[in-house]
């Protein structure tokens, strides 16, 4: 499979001016908005795209039916536990300082301190999700592109096709990846990342005109740019552009990130629910005892229930 940057380049309209944003599309060449989202509307697409966002990943580690029983309870604890030790494991970044960093510590305040990571890591996925569901709607709604539709593929979000003013051109198809911020992914993954979205584009079957792959960042400020190599200042391909929220929100939604931001507040503070920080949700003891006692099959932890085996702790985390 050749490198994203020997990709030839899409023959679309570019800019030269600014020099950050140098060989860019030359958005001002495509149809423009003709109207803008009225506020109720705007709310009525955040409700679907955070309805949707739950149903795909929900926020919570932790949900109990308000019927269930005490034994239903326990199971489900039991199980959660079984869950968080799996995530201790999986997400362990680097074994030998980890090791070393919970040596001596009780399994209760490691699985709590796994519990808050977990939360936060979930409450990201969702926001993610979130975020892509709510451009695509506002993309659908805003009449401003032929066609929305969804890739299909692990490494893309959505298409739009967007025609240009002049009407002899083939309309451009954009394959947009949505990201909540850059750091999303490490540095050595952004090459892989965009070889595999042009991938996608490449071979659409049923793409016409010339394409244009997009990484949308949601909430990051600042314009776009083409990410480059950074040792040779090459583009890692000249059809990828990393659009940031000052500029990927009024291109898809004719609003800019900062109202896309203020509506979704007022969404949540509409709504009966109020997401309770991390560090305020209740960890019940059976889940923290479900982990400990995985803990202790694994021969982690020693009678008090403390690590006390750092060679055993990286031995574990590099099975």
């Amino acid at each position: 499979m050749p490198r994203s940057s020997k990709t030839s380049p899409q023959e679309y309209p570019r800019i030269k001016e600014p020099a950050s944003e140098s060989g860019c599309l030359d958005v001002s060449k495509l149809t423009p908005h003709s109207r803008k989202i009225n506020r109720e509307r705007l709310k009525e697409l955040i409700e679907s795209a955070i309805t949707k966002a739950n149903k795909k990943s929900s926020r919570e580690i932790l949900s109990v039916p308000s019927d269930a029983s005490k034994k239903d309870m326990e199971r489900i604890y039991i199980d959660k536990g079984k869950e968080l030790f799996r995530y201790f494991k999986r997400y362990c970044g680097d074994p030998a300082s980890t090791a070393h960093q919970i040596l001596g510590r009780h399994y209760r305040e490691v699985g709590s301190e796994q519990f808050r990571n977990r939360t936060l890591q979930k409450e990201r996925m969702n926001s993610g999700w979130r975020y892509q569901f709510l451009a695509i709607g506002c993309a659908e709604e805003s009449g401003r592109f032929e066609r929305i539709s969804d890739i299909g593929a692990a490494e893309g979000d959505f298409n739009a096709v967007i025609a240009f003013s002049d009407k002899k051109q083939e309309p451009l198809s954009l394959y947009v990846s949505v990201k909540n911020r850059s750091n999303t992914m490490g540095g050595q993954d952004w090459p892989k990342a965009i070889l595999a979205l042009e991938t996608v584009a490449v071979n659409d079957k049923n793409r016409t005109g010339p394409y244009c792959c997009v990484f949308g960042i949601t909430m990051e400020r600042g314009s776009r740019y083409i990410k480059r190599e950074q040792r040779t200042g090459k583009a890692h391909s000249n059809n990828t552009e990393i659009w940031l929220s000052d500029f990927f929100w009024p291109f898809f939604s004719n609003s800019s990130y900062e109202e896309i931001m203020i509506a979704v507040l007022e969404v949540l503070m509409e709504s009966a629910k109020r997401d309770k920080l991390s560090i305020e949700v209740e960890i019940p003891d059976g889940l923290l005892e479900s982990f400990g006692e995985q803990c202790r099959k694994a021969g982690l932890v020693d009678a008090d229930g403390k690590f006390n085996d750092p060679h055993a702790l990286v031995r574990f985390f590099c099975q």
